[in-house]
């Protein structure tokens, strides 16, 4: 059994072309700066509990059970190196990415740039103020993406929020210049079918393709219309990112996916596809879609095409996101369960509910199918005020294992071994207590990904976490040095 170590937390529609668009993002400095959103784009971060909940929070840290408030916890193999507060950009810290020295981090006020020379002190290099949730964001060569999924007035970082029942709303890609990691020039924007929740790179010579995830159609949305059951495609080129347009729609869900209630009752109805990893290597990629699970090939980039599909209609109730295992013979899924707004982690939901499905890919080519495993949560406990759920993780590269490090929200940070697809064990972590005692929080590590030889974390509400792993079972990982990671565009860790 790991050991603990515990220290105390030091305290959507117009033009592409730039010109047209009237494009504008505002470059913040690193010391303090008013970025100020408007509330619509941020969901709800607190809910009230019971006087009797509370109390029960508060007597399990008397005992032991679970952290002190903002007590950091972690494994013996796991040290905390930096936390880099939120400054600028005061909303939800969501995904990152990187490139040579650099993490880039989303916020739902924007993003930004962080050197990480060295780990152990990462300094801002440039904070964005271009409000519109998730922004979940990536790069590639000289260019970031961004997503955009809340309705906005036009697709300026300048925008304010506007219901989607208006024509004229926009929601969409957006696409920044980083060649200067100091001035990110924001070039192009497209407008894509339910906005952007999330995206992934596939990256084709002179061309980057973006498949963009969205899904919540509605009749009353112009922009956003039902049936919603496929993705839409982006084509950009490298030289020209201001000609970059939607190249296609596939359908994914010829049959509408999965109905969810009350057929399937606690499972979402499919309307569209929340993210997607792709393994270009490989030419397949994995899609968490709401009510469904996806293998799909991605030999033509433009027009992937399904392989395998698979439900769980007992446990899982929403596909979040996937990963797959360098081989490219297992997929991970995860369940997030209660939207990232609730308290999953506990007895009464228990082990298999909002946690990680491990499927194995058999056969071969169009023939391979998904099959299950066995599920992975993490055991140890957590508080009622603690927003607890499966999020975005990344493969720890170490021939001849399967490794994984994964953020749980409030949850924290678990690094765990699914080798023996049937039997997954956590082999480290890193958790803070709960934020507070009064009510359900949205706090925690949203991504928890290894990038040369560290754990880096974008935690929600605490800012920007370096971990060292020091574990003989990962210690070989440090050794895969990569130019450039998205994970959701998942590398050959072993062709670099």
């Amino acid at each position: 059994m790991t050991s603990l170590h515990t220290t105390q937390l030091r305290r959507r529609r117009l033009g592409v072309a730039a010109a047209a668009a009237g494009l504008f993002a505002t470059l913040l400095t690193a010391g303090p700066a008013a970025a100020t959103p408007d509330p619509g784009d941020s969901p709800a971060t607190r809910t009230g509990l019971s006087a009797s909940q509370e109390a029960a929070a508060t007597a399990a840290i008397e005992d032991g059970e679970i952290p002190g408030v903002d007590e950091i916890v972690h494994s013996d193999n796991i040290t905390p190196l930096a936390n880099v507060p939120k400054d600028a950009l005061k909303s939800l810290n969501t995904d990152l990415a990187f490139q040579g020295k650099y993490a880039f981090a989303g916020n739902y006020d924007g993003f930004r740039i962080y050197d990480i020379s060295n780990p152990s002190s990462p300094q801002t290099v440039a904070q964005v103020l271009c409000p519109g949730s998730q922004n979940d964001i990536s790069v590639s060569g000289n260019l970031l993406f961004l997503s955009t999924d809340s309705s906005r007035s036009d697709n300026s970082c300048a925008s304010t929020t506007q219901p989607a029942t208006e024509k004229s709303s926009w929601e969409g890609m957006k696409i920044f210049d980083i060649s200067d990691k100091r001035n990110p020039k924001y070039v192009a924007a497209v407008e894509t079918a339910c906005g952007s929740h999330t995206h992934t790179l596939v990256p084709e010579g002179s061309n980057v393709y973006i498949y963009v995830s969205s899904y919540s159609p509605s009749e009353a949305f112009p922009d956003c219309q039902p049936p919603h059951d496929g993705i839409s495609i982006i084509k950009v080129p490298r030289k020209a990112p201001e000609k970059a347009a939607v190249v296609n729609f596939p359908v994914l869900f010829p049959d509408g996916g999965n109905p969810g209630a009350p057929t399937n009752p606690g499972v979402s109805k499919t309307s569209g596809c929340h993210d997607i990893t792709v393994l270009p290597s490989k030419d397949l990629a994995a899609g968490a879609c709401m009510g469904d699970g996806l293998l799909f090939s991605i030999k033509d980039p433009e027009n992937p095409k399904i392989i395998d599909r698979v439900q769980d209609n007992v446990n899982f109730a929403f596909w979040h996101s996937a990963t797959f295992n360098q081989k490219a013979d297992k997929v991970v899924f995860t369940d997030e369960l209660g939207g990232g707004g609730a308290a999953t982690c506990n007895k009464e939901i228990g082990p298999k509910r909002g946690a990680d499905g491990i499927y194995d890919i058999v056969g071969k080519g169009d023939h391979r199918k998904l099959v299950f495993r066995s599920y992975f949560k993490i055991d140890r406990p957590q508080a009622a005020t603690e927003v607890c759920v499966a999020h975005n993780g990344s493969i720890i590269p170490v021939k001849g294992r399967d490794l994984m490090v994964q953020a749980w929200y409030q949850g924290g940070v678990s690094v765990w071994d699914f080798t023996d697809s049937s039997a997954p064990k956590e082999i480290a972590f890193f958790e803070r207590g709960p934020v507070n005692l009064g009510a359900v929080t949205t706090a925690g590590p949203w991504s928890a990904y290894y990038y040369n030889g560290y754990i880096y974390s974008n935690d929600i509400a605490k800012g920007f976490d370096v971990l060292r792993l020091d574990d003989r079972r990962t210690d070989p990982a440090k050794r895969v040095r990569l130019p450039e990671l998205n994970v959701q565009t998942q590398p050959d860790y072993f062709d670099n």
